[in-house]
């Protein structure tokens, strides 16, 4: 079996006229955490996606070189995306809590069974529902966000990020997998009160405004290759210590093969696109408690790693 291990973009040279981000194979050897600098194989961890399926053997072959101790300050996001698609809606539990709260005048129990058969019915008839994101939103994963002074109603949503390493266009189901390079860890930050348009509610959402912030994407921080990554992995946000989301992706509505396969219906995803697979519950909406200024949220999912991310006012 071939030991784990995960991309990363690091920064080099830091306080220096020579500050350079590399791409980089990260190991962890007895709780040592060690890289090794690819860059004599790729300029950027989006270089060695284009010809993942030559580079990945090589990878697996020099484990043993990453002997550089890491610096986690020094990690930024894994890779600069090229598309960055979004699967809403997309955790059972998540969308029932959101129908909750989205109804206050009626009974919380009568809006959850009502929610509940809405569910299952997508599960059995229903299709992804994906909209488009934009890479200016992303941002490093220990990197401060700014919340934007317009709102005070700006939220989090911790997702499994799904990132192609062979195009796809028109993919079935059962060879969408074969696709998928590996996963990273996303924080896709909602401005709630932006998320329908109060000057034109039939026009319905309006992602752009609500979730591309600059910084709204907390990305990293690493790249784990499919092989290393669990089928049922645990997504878990803490703020400031507390336990908000800590979910398995068994919740899903929608797998990562199903996902991939309807996305690649319409667009061609090349190597290097992500795909975020929704967030499950326990969203700030959820708890009544949005983010403020100086909090801190900690991000991880099994075998991804952790991020960590403090907001601060303009």
């Amino acid at each position: 079996m071939a030991v784990p291990f995960a991309i990363a973009t690091i920064s080099t040279g830091r306080g220096t006229a020579e500050v350079r981000e590399v791409p980089a194979l990260v190991v962890d050897i007895e709780g040592a955490t060690r890289w090794r600098d690819l860059s004599d194989i790729a300029p950027s961890v989006h270089a060695l996606l284009q010809e993942w399926e030559v580079v990945l053997p090589r990878l697996r072959g020099l484990v043993e070189q990453a002997d550089i101790p890491l610096e986690p300050t020094s990690l930024r996001p894994p890779l600069n995306p090229g598309q960055i698609l979004q699967a809403g809606a997309n955790y059972r539990t998540h969308v029932i809590d959101l129908a909750v709260k989205h109804a206050p005048d009626r009974p919380a129990d009568e809006v959850r069974a009502e929610a509940a058969v809405m569910m299952d019915r997508r599960i059995a008839e229903g299709e992804p529902y994906i909209f488009i994101g934009l890479s200016s939103s992303v941002t490093g994963p220990y990197d401060d966000v700014v919340l934007p002074a317009y709102s005070d109603r700006h939220d989090w949503e911790l997702e499994l990020a799904v990132v192609i390493g062979r195009s796809a266009f028109q993919v079935s189901r059962d060879d969408a997998l074969d696709h998928v390079a590996g996963y990273t860890i996303a924080n896709d930050l909602t401005t709630r009160d932006l998320v329908f348009r109060r000057d034109m509610p039939e026009i319905g959402s309006d992602w752009f405004r609500a979730k591309n912030a600059p910084g709204f994407t907390p990305l990293g921080p690493y790249l784990v290759p499919a092989e290393f990554v669990s089928e049922h992995p645990q997504v878990r946000l803490d703020l400031n210590g507390e336990v908000m989301q800590d979910e398995s992706t068994k919740d899903m509505i929608f797998d990562v093969a199903t996902l991939v396969s309807a996305a690649s219906r319409t667009a061609v995803l090349r190597p290097g696109d992500l795909l975020l697979t929704g967030s499950p519950a326990g969203n700030g909406m959820a708890h009544g408690r949005f983010l403020r200024a100086d909090d801190v949220m900690t991000g991880s999912i099994t075998g991804l790693g952790t991020q960590r991310t403090r907001v601060v006012n303009p």
